[in-house]
């Protein structure tokens, strides 16, 4: 397979396509994103030492007249005495200046790590549940619970180390301030962590935090849940979450509401809904009832003709709704009942209405 084949490029191609090309399948098969791979490890190379020979515009010209000529004349061009060929240079410590852009470009290496780890940072976000009432939930109510809290080491002030008494070499690098990632032809190396590079260690873990940079305590605090939370609505505790590093600030604390289920209410959204059972006459011949609402009892009307499962809204009775100041509604649906007759007389009345109903007329046009 030549060179431009393990591009997946042709003859023609212009060098922006050439150096694109290989961008992209570095990228792809690059050993620190297939850590293990062997077959991509193989195939990284092939790519790189194609464009050490296409990326060159006098190397690619001597290697298109070897393409061109027979087959015994068909190598690759050696370097000169003394001269190191573009692939094998681009893994040599020497010049790796040059490829540590290309790493740090598409992966974060190079000394952007070591800014890493003295750079301030905000504390990481905390998440937990908390189970409140069904009243409590459309009411709001403040309440106290008991955390984890984290704060900031005063002794290193969250960076988990101290300066060194004396400075010693890094056991890690040997002293060099880099460490190979991948051994062999390969020779690609990326900056110690220990040291950040330097080759000496110039830091000790700091014995108040355990090296964490971090102090943790059991800590009460108080947290107000807002009227019209629901289940699984998000209530933040600013400042309560993981503690930040080298003087970044405090993560925030995420409550997750779970809402105890009500035996006679139920919310959808910032709507209340409930059934009411009503008798006979009442569906017949119409009334005004009492039902009960999240504020007390109010009365609505049941027109003549009312059938089970009808429903009657009652505005403003609903849920506080968190977006807004507007509440929801409340929609009451009605439950007939059927009677049974307690004694003589209502037996004999209901006869009666018997004889006067014409269940015929009701299940006309039934199939069958």
């Amino acid at each position: 397979m030549n060179h431009y084949d393990v591009l997946g490029i042709g003859r023609k191609a212009r060098p922006a396509d050439i150096k694109r090309a290989y961008k992209r399948l570095a990228r792809k098969h690059h050993p620190d994103l297939n850590p293990g791979d062997r077959p991509a490890e193989e195939r990284f190379k092939q790519i790189a030492e194609a464009y050490s020979v296409l990326g060159d515009t006098q190397k690619r010209r001597a290697y298109d007249r070897g393409l061109d000529t027979p087959a015994a004349s068909r190598a690759a061009p050696s370097a000169a005495p003394g001269e190191t060929s573009g692939f094998e240079s681009a893994f040599d410590p020497a010049h790796a200046g040059a490829f540590s852009v290309f790493v740090s470009e598409f992966f974060g290496g190079g000394a952007h790590e070591a800014d890493f780890r003295t750079a301030s940072r905000r504390g990481d976000d905390v998440t937990r549940t908390i189970s409140i009432g069904f009243f409590e939930a459309l009411q709001g109510l403040s309440t106290h619970i008991e955390i984890d809290s984290e704060s900031a080491c005063t002794r290193c002030g969250g960076a988990g180390r101290v300066p060194a008494a004396t400075r010693r070499s890094c056991p890690d690098c040997a002293g060099t301030g880099r460490i190979s990632r991948i051994p062999g032809p390969l020779r690609l190396s990326t900056i110690c962590h220990r040291c950040e590079g330097e080759g000496a260690l110039r830091w000790d873990g700091c014995g108040a935090c355990a090296g964490t940079g971090i102090l943790t305590r059991r800590e009460r605090v108080e947290v107000r849940i807002p009227p019209g939370v629901d289940d699984g609505s998000r209530v933040r505790v600013h400042g309560k979450g993981r503690a930040g590093r080298n003087g970044g600030p405090s993560g925030d604390l995420f409550l997750i509401t779970q809402v105890e289920a009500h035996p006679f209410f139920r919310r959808i959204g910032d709507n209340i809904h409930c059934t009411v059972p009503i008798t006979v006459s009442e569906a017949a011949l119409g009334s005004r009832i009492d039902v009960p609402t999240i504020d007390g009892r109010a009365r609505i009307r049941i027109p003549p003709g009312t059938e089970t499962g009808q429903k009657f809204r009652l505005r403003g009775k609903g849920a506080p709704s968190l977006r807004g100041s507007a509440r929801g509604d409340q929609y009451v649906e009605t439950r007939i009942v059927t009677p049974r007759p307690g004694n003589d007389r209502a037996r004999r009345l209901l006869e009666e209405l018997g004889t006067l109903e014409t269940g015929d007329d009701l299940r006309r046009g039934l199939p069958g």
